[in-house]
């Protein structure tokens, strides 16, 4: 193809692309038209603007000396500071490995549960028990951590919680689990087991009910059992669905959940409880440290936006569906 005609294509592309008032025309007319529809999203944008974007103004202190008479705008610009005293710090690799540990158990234990529950559920057959067994398992989530952290004392109390007399004579020791290093990471993975895994399955059966059915009924008569049915149909009707959701739980890795971790932590397993939202509490608020503070919270935030995208471009890689 010559130049005069290429250059001839280009001016009819440009010449048939609308004029900026006719498109302006267009979007008054499409607004009008769904006008209701962006009203009722006007409240999801408020809320995104005024509570998730509009305080990362104040992200910039990371990069600042911040003292509160002064003001963000008023205190001094230090760079990064704050990053470089953190890596440096003796507690980073400790603060890392406790985070990442938790983080690999939970998303090794807890998410593949959640999705074990939702198949269990979904081959329940008596409407009755499966409404049933679902309520039983969505109770735990609507319960405070501190309510959590209150049944585990009562359970696993020194000489007279019941679990605690259970465990040590099935394992012929006296260990005050609540006390010992050790014990910490299982008890925290199980309460977040008893706490969310009924609650994560809500997604998965919503998934698990587009899967066609005529799928079931042809396996049926090629004399496919259900675990066949379950690993030939079944997951690959929801893998899509897995994939997106395991995304957002890499995402989430370094979110070990500061509630659940500082009411379980006490002086004897501090060693391993310490991870990096406890620590952003200790000290930016009881240390008054609120730049470097703010810099380890940036610090963990950036990590998981790389994990997420990280993640999503490794699913697009192996021609598996992503977030985005």
């Amino acid at each position: 193809m010559t130049a005069p005609v290429v250059e001839a294509k280009a001016s009819e592309r440009v010449a048939t692309k609308p004029p900026a008032p006719a498109r302006r025309r267009g979007f008054a007319v499409h607004f009008a038209h769904y006008k209701w529809l962006y009203l009722l999203l006007l409240p999801g944008v408020l809320y995104f603007a005024i509570f998730r974007y509009g305080p990362m103004y104040g992200v910039s202190i990371a990069f600042k000396d911040y003292v509160p008479f002064l003001g963000v705008n008023g205190s001094p610009w230090v760079g990064v500071t704050h990053f470089t005293d953190f890596f440096a710090n003796p507690d980073f690799p400790r603060l890392l490995g406790n985070t990442l540990i938790l983080a690999f158990l939970n998303l090794g234990i807890a998410f593949p549960l959640t999705i074990i529950l939702a198949l269990l559920l979904n081959e329940v057959r008596l409407s009755v028990l499966k409404r049933t067994v679902q309520t039983l398992v969505y109770i735990p989530h609507f319960l405070s951590w501190t309510i959590v952290a209150s049944l585990s004392f009562l359970l696993f109390a020194l000489d007279i919680g019941p679990l605690f007399q259970f465990v040590n004579g099935l394992f012929g020791t006296n260990v005050d689990i609540l006390s010992d290093p050790n014990w910490f990471r299982p008890l925290i993975v199980l309460q977040e087991i008893w706490k969310n895994t009924g609650w994560g399955t809500i997604i998965f059966l919503a998934a698990l009910a587009t899967v066609d059915q005529d799928q079931y009924e042809a396996a049926i008569i090629d004399g496919a059992g259900r675990f066949r049915r379950v690993w030939h149909i079944t997951l690959p009707g929801i893998r899509s669905t897995i994939i997106v959701m395991l995304i957002l739980a890499i995402g989430q890795m370094l979110n070990t959940g500061f509630e659940q971790i500082y009411l379980m932590t006490n002086a004897l397993n501090r060693s391993v409880a310490d991870v990096f939202d406890t620590y952003v509490y200790f000290v930016g608020i009881t240390q008054g440290a609120y730049s470097y503070s703010t810099a380890v919270g940036l610090f963990k935030s950036l990590v998981g936006i790389v994990l997420i995208f990280g993640t999503n471009w490794l699913s697009k890689r192996f021609n598996q569906s992503g977030l985005f």
